[in-house]
């Protein structure tokens, strides 16, 4: 998993509360189990019109925020049903970062194990961020994980709180399989003892 430290980036505004996981990425992309290719799916059924065709007032098909790499949205993104591959489309499309007033518990969680810092912010400053990228072409946010902060072009700086464990996998770029490494030689020491200690449980036993 790539580590988060500091990333100052475009941001891209999604003007919408209660967006559930069915449509950050519809049901018919989840057979894959790859994390790459998702980014058609992202936000499928907002990306077009009735007749099919782009939607050209949806951020995803406006050329000014192509490279985005922070999402800003509104309350309880992410609710809904359970499906990791609501991240992974986001993490495809370039997103690093969702900052919101509340996110619904489950892809809060799953956002850490896969690389994207969720940040939580008083909906005053959300509101006072989707009125600078309404002002200014090219917003950028730099957002700092070590300090816990979000500074605007103009200088404001907002404090996010965020759990010390979940920050130190992230600065580190560490998932759960990548936590259980960490211990790598002590699984191994462990394995090699139970042989000994315990060798029925590894007989094979179609001899």
């Amino acid at each position: 998993m790539q580590a988060f430290t500091t990333l100052t980036g475009l941001v891209a505004p999604l003007d919408r509360m209660n967006v559930d996981t069915d449509q950050i990425i519809p049901k018919q992309y989840l057979k894959t189990i790859k994390r790459t290719g998702l980014r058609e799916g992202l936000f499928f059924d907002w990306k077009k019109q009735k007749d099919g065709t782009p939607d050209p007032e949806f951020f995803l098909n406006q050329p000014r925020y192509q490279d985005a790499t922070i999402l800003l949205t509104r309350d309880n993104f992410g609710c809904g049903s359970s499906r990791e591959h609501a991240p992974w489309a986001l993490l495809d499309q370039g997103f690093r970062c969702v900052v919101a007033p509340s996110f619904a518990d489950i892809f809060y969680n799953n956002c850490f194990q896969n690389g994207i810092l969720p940040v939580v912010l008083k909906s005053e400053e959300v509101q006072a961020l989707f009125q600078g990228v309404k002002a200014r072409d090219q917003y950028r946010l730099t957002v700092d994980l070590a300090a816990q902060t979000v500074t605007t072009p103009e200088g404001a700086s907002y404090r996010f709180d965020v759990d010390p464990f979940r920050k130190d996998c992230l600065l580190r770029g560490l998932d759960s399989i990548g936590l259980s490494l960490q211990h790598d030689r002590a699984i191994s020491a462990y394995e090699q003892r139970r042989k000994t200690e315990a060798h029925w449980l590894f007989t094979d036993l179609a001899r």
